[in-house]
C-alpha cells in the first residue's frame, strides 16, 4: 500500500509517479541512479550481487525483482534517457536464477567469485554497519587487492545510491504499486 498519493502516469497507468511530489529532487535521484547503471565498469555479476544483497536488506520488492541485463533497457526508456543501456558483452554474463538464490547466503555458497564475494560484503557492511568500515584495515586490503580505486568507487556509489532509492520506494509502498520507476522526462518537466 503506497503512503503517498499514488499519481497516476496516464500513458501507463501500472507506473506511479512519485516525482511530482518534489521533481528536483526526484530529477537528481533519477540521474543519478542512471550514471551508476550507465557509468559502471563492473561486470553484470559484482553489480548485481551487491545490488541484490541491499533489495535483500532493504526488503523492495521491485528490487528483488528487478534484473539489471534484461531491465535496464526498459528502464532507461521509461525514463526518457535516449541511452543505449549499457549491457555489453564487456560486462560479462548475466547472472542466472541460481546466482540470485544463492545471494542471501553468500558465505556458503560456492557460486561467486573472490570479487563478487567481496561485492556482496562490502554491500552488506554498507549497509548494516558503516561505521566500523573506515576502520577495518584487513577488508581494504583485501578490496584493494582484487578492486583498483576507480572500481572501489564505483561499487561504493552503486551500492549507496541502491540503499537510497530501495528504501525510498519500500518505506513509502511504492515497490508493490509499480512495475518500474517512472520517466525521469516526466521528472524533468514537472
Amino acid at each position: 500500500m503506497a503512503r503517498i498519493s499514488e499519481i497516476r502516469n496516464p500513458e501507463a497507468q501500472a507506473t506511479v509517479l512519485w516525482q511530482g511530489q518534489r521533481p528536483r529532487m526526484a530529477a537528481a535521484a533519477a540521474a543519478l541512479s542512471q550514471a551508476v547503471y550507465q557509468e559502471t565498469s563492473l561486470s553484470f555479476r559484482e553489480a548485481e550481487a551487491a545490488r541484490m544483497r541491499i533489495a535483500q536488506i532493504n526488503g523492495c520488492i521491485l528490487c528483488n525483482a528487478f534484473r539489471l541485463a534484461d531491465g535496464l533497457p526498459g528502464l532507461l526508456d521509461r525514463m526518457g534517457s535516449g541511452e543505449a543501456a549499457n549491457v555489453g558483452e564487456g560486462r560479462g554474463p548475466p547472472p542466472g536464477p541460481a546466482f540470485y538464490e544463492a545471494v542471501e547466503t553468500w558465505r556458503a555458497s560456492e557460486l561467486f567469485s573472490e570479487r563478487e564475494r567481496l561485492a556482496i560484503e562490502y554491500a552488506e557492511r554498507i549497509a548494516e554497519a558503516p561505521r566500523d568500515l573506515p576502520h577495518d584495515d584487513a577488508f581494504w586490503a583485501r578490496m584493494h587487492a582484487r578492486f583498483d580505486e576507480g572500481e572501489i568507487v564505483d561499487l561504493t556509489y552503486s551500492i549507496t545510491t541502491w540503499i537510497a532509492t530501495g528504501r525510498f520506494v519500500h518505506v513509502l509502498g511504492l515497490d508493490g504499486a509499480c512495475p518500474t520507476a517512472p520517466p525521469l522526462a516526466l521528472a524533468k518537466t514537472a
